[in-house]
């Protein structure tokens, strides 16, 4: 930091040079976040300076996040959830698990998450002291229902199941865990930080939310597929209670209790997440999910096309790629500008089909993907749509 500052120009400058170092959402192929909605941007310089934090202070930024979380509730099957805005998915797990221990009180608590959970469930483990138990996928990546049961013990205060799985965009059998969890007292979290902005809107419907008996809590990010601005999660409980092992004492603030993970939160999230919702309302996120859905659907032929398989028939807008030479091929798409991510087992191409892509967009990165695989020698795979994913193939898989 100078002494006498620098004028305002030189600084947005300074700005501007920084921005144009970051990568455009143009050919992001790897993000689960994408350009927000302009009206949730609009919000959230509005509420720039309000901190859900000591919210006696900011009771209208109050309201909204009792209306939003309402809306979420609504979303996910049941209209009188109860919950709070948080940064995103991380905290949301964190807090969720951390009611599972608190309510347990076991001195060592276990959680069982399948293999293709979050790495935000590592971090849980570490922080909260909780052993953390890792349930093998079916021939699908879902969870195997035998390996969780086979991993629960008198130890055990929760079990997680996935809708959207990062990877695979895959969704567990959340009914199934649902009536394991109940015969076995347990807590039930479901993560669909990803997933709980597109599910609801798919032709296909799936019991993963409140309308499941035994779903205790869910994670659902507005900053994702909600199309609000960053840091917007959401957490949500099926009752009340679920929040009072979160609460602390407050003294010196406006309100007598907080029960975030964070102090200070971003009323501006808040509203950004109201405006985008109240905005679009639920015709317009069926608009988003069907576009995006199209777009998926038409990467999968252009990969066949070419010779190339998805790991299994997309459940979302997540396509996984058995892609051969992978790494070099990922490689040359990244000198053309596509970012691209991998899967870890099996290792595969990982592509999110987002709002701020286009057809176009695909087209030209299908025919991108056909040019680089020519350069390693073809393509491999039979070019079928719903694939080989057996055991023999893939040994981590149980």
């Amino acid at each position: 930091m100078n002494l006498k500052g620098h004028s305002e120009k030189e600084v947005l400058s300074r700005l501007k040079n920084a921005m144009q170092k970051d990568t455009s959402y143009d050919k992001v192929m790897s993000a689960m976040c994408t350009q927000p909605h302009p009206i949730a941007v609009k919000a959230h310089m509005q509420f720039i300076a309000s901190n859900m934090g000591d919210f006696g202070l900011f009771q209208g930024t109050k309201e909204l996040e009792d209306k939003v979380i309402k809306m979420m509730g609504y979303m996910l099957g049941d209209g009188n959830a109860c919950g709070y805005i948080t940064t995103g998915g991380t905290e949301s797990n964190i807090q969720a698990l951390r009611t599972a221990r608190n309510m347990s009180k076991k001195k060592r608590p276990n959680m069982i998450v399948p293999f293709s959970a979050h790495f935000s469930f590592d971090k849980i483990a570490d922080l909260l002291g909780i052993e953390i138990r890792k349930a093998s996928l079916d021939t699908e990546f879902k969870v195997d229902m035998d390996s969780v049961s086979d991993l629960i013990d008198s130890n055990t205060i929760a079990l997680v199941g996935i809708a959207g799985s990062t990877e695979f965009g895959q969704i567990d059998p959340i009914d199934r865990l649902a009536k394991l969890a109940l015969s076995n007292n347990l807590f039930l979290h479901v993560d669909a930080a990803f997933g709980g902005y597109v599910i609801p809107f798919l032709d296909k419907k799936y019991d993963f939310d409140f309308s499941v008996k035994g779903v205790t809590s869910i994670t659902a990010d507005p900053h994702k597929m909600g199309m609000s601005t960053i840091p917007a999660g959401g957490l949500l409980f099926r009752e009340e209670a679920c929040l009072l092992p979160l609460e602390i004492d407050t003294p010196y603030l406006t309100i007598r209790k907080q029960h975030s993970l964070v102090g200070t939160r971003s009323g501006a999230a808040v509203a950004a997440a109201y405006a985008v919702m109240t905005h679009l309302g639920t015709e317009g996120y069926k608009e988003i999910v069907k576009r995006c859905m199209k777009m998926t659907g038409r990467l999968v032929e252009g990969a066949c096309d070419l010779g190339i398989d998805p790991l299994i028939e997309p459940a979302m807008n997540i396509v996984a790629l058995d892609v051969p030479d992978l790494d070099d091929v990922r490689k040359k798409l990244r000198s053309r500008g596509w970012v691209t991510s991998l899967t870890r087992n099996p290792k595969a191409m990982r592509l999110i089909i987002m709002p701020h892509l286009t057809e176009d967009t695909i087209d030209s990165f299908i025919s991108d993907l056909g040019e680089c695989i020519h350069d390693n020698g073809g393509a491999g795979g039979s070019g079928c749509p719903i694939l080989h994913c057996g055991e023999e193939a893939y040994p981590a898989l149980k």
